[in-house]
Protein backbone atom coordinates (compact mmCIF):
# COMPACT_ATOMS: atom_id res chain seq x y z
CA UNK A 1 0.00 0.00 0.00
CA UNK A 2 1.03 3.57 -0.58
CA UNK A 3 1.03 6.48 1.83
CA UNK A 4 -1.05 9.36 0.57
CA UNK A 5 -1.17 12.78 2.20
CA UNK A 6 -4.62 14.27 2.63
CA UNK A 7 -5.00 17.87 3.72
CA UNK A 8 -7.53 20.64 3.93
CA UNK A 9 -6.93 23.82 1.94
CA UNK A 10 -8.88 27.02 1.73
CA UNK A 11 -10.89 27.58 -1.43
CA UNK A 12 -8.94 30.71 -2.35
CA UNK A 13 -6.78 31.90 -5.22
CA UNK A 14 -3.25 30.58 -4.94
CA UNK A 15 -4.07 27.95 -2.31
CA UNK A 16 -2.65 25.10 -4.38
CA UNK A 17 0.52 26.98 -5.27
CA UNK A 18 1.17 27.58 -1.56
CA UNK A 19 1.04 23.82 -0.99
CA UNK A 20 3.29 23.03 -3.93
CA UNK A 21 5.72 25.75 -2.80
CA UNK A 22 6.08 24.10 0.61
CA UNK A 23 6.85 20.80 -1.08
CA UNK A 24 9.25 22.35 -3.58
CA UNK A 25 11.16 24.11 -0.80
CA UNK A 26 11.48 20.74 0.95
CA UNK A 27 12.72 19.03 -2.24
CA UNK A 28 9.69 16.73 -2.35
CA UNK A 29 8.52 15.39 -5.70
CA UNK A 30 4.78 15.10 -6.35
CA UNK A 31 3.82 11.94 -8.22
CA UNK A 32 0.10 12.54 -8.29
CA UNK A 33 -2.24 15.18 -6.90
CA UNK A 34 -6.01 15.43 -6.67
CA UNK A 35 -7.82 18.52 -5.43
CA UNK A 36 -11.56 18.51 -4.80
CA UNK A 37 -13.63 21.36 -3.47
CA UNK A 38 -16.62 22.20 -1.36
CA UNK A 39 -18.04 25.61 -0.53
CA UNK A 40 -15.26 26.86 1.74
CA UNK A 41 -12.37 24.42 1.59
CA UNK A 42 -10.91 21.68 -0.53
CA UNK A 43 -9.35 18.34 0.13
CA UNK A 44 -5.99 17.83 -1.52
CA UNK A 45 -4.64 14.31 -1.89
CA UNK A 46 -1.00 13.79 -2.81
CA UNK A 47 1.31 10.88 -3.42
CA UNK A 48 4.90 12.06 -3.09
CA UNK A 49 8.37 10.58 -2.95
CA UNK A 50 8.85 11.37 0.77
CA UNK A 51 5.42 11.25 2.47
CA UNK A 52 6.58 11.61 6.08
CA UNK A 53 8.80 14.59 5.26
CA UNK A 54 5.99 16.15 3.22
CA UNK A 55 3.52 15.75 6.08
CA UNK A 56 5.97 17.35 8.49
CA UNK A 57 6.71 20.27 6.14
CA UNK A 58 3.03 20.88 5.46
CA UNK A 59 2.15 20.76 9.16
CA UNK A 60 4.94 23.24 9.92
CA UNK A 61 3.38 25.49 7.27
CA UNK A 62 0.08 25.33 9.16
CA UNK A 63 -1.83 22.68 7.24
CA UNK A 64 -3.91 20.03 8.93
CA UNK A 65 -2.99 16.79 7.22
CA UNK A 66 -2.76 13.06 7.67
CA UNK A 67 -1.24 10.03 6.01
CA UNK A 68 -3.73 7.59 4.53
CA UNK A 69 -3.12 4.15 3.08
CA UNK A 70 -4.29 3.78 -0.51
CA UNK A 71 -4.09 1.00 -3.05
CA UNK A 72 -2.55 1.63 -6.46
CA UNK A 73 -3.22 -0.87 -9.24
CA UNK A 74 -1.13 -0.93 -12.39
CA UNK A 75 -3.92 -1.05 -14.97
CA UNK A 76 -1.36 -2.21 -17.60
CA UNK A 77 -3.64 -1.04 -20.39
CA UNK A 78 -5.53 2.04 -21.47
CA UNK A 79 -8.10 -0.03 -23.37
CA UNK A 80 -11.80 0.58 -22.75
CA UNK A 81 -13.14 -1.67 -20.01
CA UNK A 82 -9.91 -2.08 -18.05
CA UNK A 83 -11.09 -0.01 -15.09
CA UNK A 84 -14.53 -1.59 -15.30
CA UNK A 85 -13.00 -5.07 -14.93
CA UNK A 86 -11.16 -3.99 -11.77
CA UNK A 87 -14.27 -2.35 -10.33
CA UNK A 88 -16.42 -5.37 -11.19
CA UNK A 89 -14.00 -7.66 -9.35
CA UNK A 90 -14.14 -5.35 -6.33
CA UNK A 91 -17.94 -5.14 -6.48
CA UNK A 92 -18.21 -8.93 -6.69
CA UNK A 93 -15.99 -9.17 -3.61
CA UNK A 94 -18.30 -6.71 -1.83
CA UNK A 95 -15.54 -4.09 -1.47
CA UNK A 96 -16.73 -0.52 -1.02
CA UNK A 97 -14.50 2.13 -2.54
CA UNK A 98 -14.45 5.43 -0.66
CA UNK A 99 -12.84 7.31 -3.57
CA UNK A 100 -10.81 6.62 -6.68
CA UNK A 101 -8.70 8.58 -9.12
CA UNK A 102 -6.50 7.74 -12.07
CA UNK A 103 -2.82 8.58 -12.36
CA UNK A 104 -0.17 7.19 -14.69
CA UNK A 105 3.20 5.49 -14.67
CA UNK A 106 5.73 8.06 -15.81
CA UNK A 107 8.07 5.48 -17.30
CA UNK A 108 5.62 3.82 -19.66
CA UNK A 109 2.49 6.04 -19.53
CA UNK A 110 0.18 3.23 -18.43
CA UNK A 111 -2.72 4.21 -16.17
CA UNK A 112 -2.74 3.55 -12.44
CA UNK A 113 -5.97 3.37 -10.46
CA UNK A 114 -5.52 4.79 -6.96
CA UNK A 115 -8.30 4.14 -4.49
CA UNK A 116 -9.15 4.10 -0.83
CA UNK A 117 -11.21 1.47 0.94
CA UNK A 118 -11.80 0.47 4.54
CA UNK A 119 -11.80 -3.23 3.64
CA UNK A 120 -8.57 -4.68 5.12
CA UNK A 121 -8.36 -7.75 2.85
CA UNK A 122 -8.65 -5.82 -0.43
CA UNK A 123 -4.92 -5.82 -1.16
CA UNK A 124 -4.65 -9.59 -0.64
CA UNK A 125 -7.77 -10.16 -2.75
CA UNK A 126 -6.44 -8.10 -5.66
CA UNK A 127 -3.05 -9.81 -5.60
CA UNK A 128 -4.86 -13.16 -5.62
CA UNK A 129 -6.76 -12.05 -8.73
CA UNK A 130 -3.44 -11.35 -10.46
CA UNK A 131 -3.39 -7.57 -10.26
CA UNK A 132 -0.03 -5.84 -9.88
CA UNK A 133 -0.19 -3.45 -6.94
CA UNK A 134 2.34 -0.67 -6.57
CA UNK A 135 4.10 0.31 -3.38
CA UNK A 136 5.71 3.34 -5.00
CA UNK A 137 5.44 5.45 -8.13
Amino acid sequence: MLNQISLFAANTKGALSKITAVLAESDINIYTMLATDSAEFGIVRLIVDKPEAAKEALEQAGYQCRLDKVIAIDMASDKPGTLNRILADLRNANVMIRYLYISFDRSDSTPIAVFCTNEPETETFLRGKGYRLLDRF
